[in-house]
């Protein structure tokens, strides 16, 4: 991959602290609020998103690096394939407070790896993005569609069902960068609410979606992506975390990488869940660290999100 410009941050002390701030704080129920803040930094409140009068990443500022922008061919702007997250509440586990939300990693996970996709596969890519709700009309014009940090997800009857109709009308879901076990079972809880007579599944690494465009031929953990700066620490051999490609923070259950599918009668993928995996900061972060885009975003989060999205839209 071609590296891009970055800027330069200063790591160490500074990198232990965004480890343990960079997520999102969050308590309760928020699925009224409509106006929300992407990730900032020690004196940064991060981008103003108002759900009411914005409805794509491209009209959210980038509070990482600078993304790109590239144009398709005129007058088929549309037919091309759009990086679709999805707005959803995430909701308290009584007094218990919990990092993450629907927004972590946006706008620039969502437009970097579409930038990457539209470079490395035939598939042409919307330059905007999308984000919605569930409960948005546009819904099945999007084929695949993203849910990050879904370990506190809570989906209301209505939800269920239009999810339900969604995957199984050919739609498809990646659920991204949730850790431990009782994220996992939140998540777990809400797909079968959804999909009640469908299991997960773990996926081998002689599934086809690890070599559609990428022939990934590595052990399922040497693709195991954490936040950017666990991720610098780990490459660090003077570091007391180096060689910890996890997220520990969120209890036991969090050191093996998983990629878990849920498959219909045929066979087909509806639900894929990387946990205890962070792509979206791979994804997002890219120009953030020279070494982290080389040992990670370069040979993992991007290698396996395009495989991922194209194998998706191929099968």
């Amino acid at each position: 991959m071609t590296r891009r410009p970055r800027i330069s941050l200063v790591l160490g002390v500074i990198g232990l602290f965004v480890a343990i701030g960079v997520a999102q704080w969050s308590d309760g129920d928020d699925r009224d609020q409509t106006v929300h803040y992407t990730e900032g930094g020690f004196d940064y409140d991060g981008v103003r998103v108002d759900e009411d009068t914005m409805s794509t990443a491209r009209e959210v500022g980038s509070h990482s690096t600078d993304v790109p922008m590239w144009t398709n061919t005129p007058g088929f702007e549309k037919d091309t394939f759009s990086f679709c997250r999805i707005r959803f509440v995430s909701a308290g586990w009584g007094r218990r407070r919990s990092r993450g939300n629907w927004i972590t990693d946006f706008p620039d996970s969502d437009l970097n790896l579409s930038f990457r996709l539209q470079q490395m596969t035939s598939l042409k890519v919307s330059p905007d993005g999308r984000f919605l709700r569930l409960k948005n009309q546009d819904l099945s014009n999007y084929p695949w569609i993203y849910m990050v940090e879904p370990g506190r997800l809570f989906l209301d009857d209505e939800e269920v069902k239009i999810l339900r109709d969604y995957l199984r009308n050919g739609g498809f879901l990646m659920a991204d960068d949730f850790w431990g076990e009782l994220q996992w079972e939140n998540f777990y809880r809400e797909m079968k609410k959804v999909l009640p007579d469908r299991d997960f599944v773990e996926l081998p690494m002689d599934h086809p979606i690890f070599h559609t465009v990428f022939d990934l031929q590595v052990p399922k953990q040497s693709l195991q992506t954490p936040n950017w700066a666990t991720a610098v620490n780990s490459l660090n051999p003077s570091s007391p975390f180096f060689g910890v490609t996890w997220e520990g923070r969120n209890g036991s259950g969090s050191e093996e990488m998983h990629v878990r599918a849920i498959v219909d009668e045929k066979g087909r993928i509806m639900v894929i869940a990387t946990h205890n995996c962070d792509n979206g900061d791979g994804w997002e972060r890219e120009g953030q660290n020279d070494d982290f885009f080389h040992a990670f975003s370069e040979k993992r989060a991007f290698p396996l999100g395009i495989n991922i999205i194209v194998y998706a839209m191929t099968h």
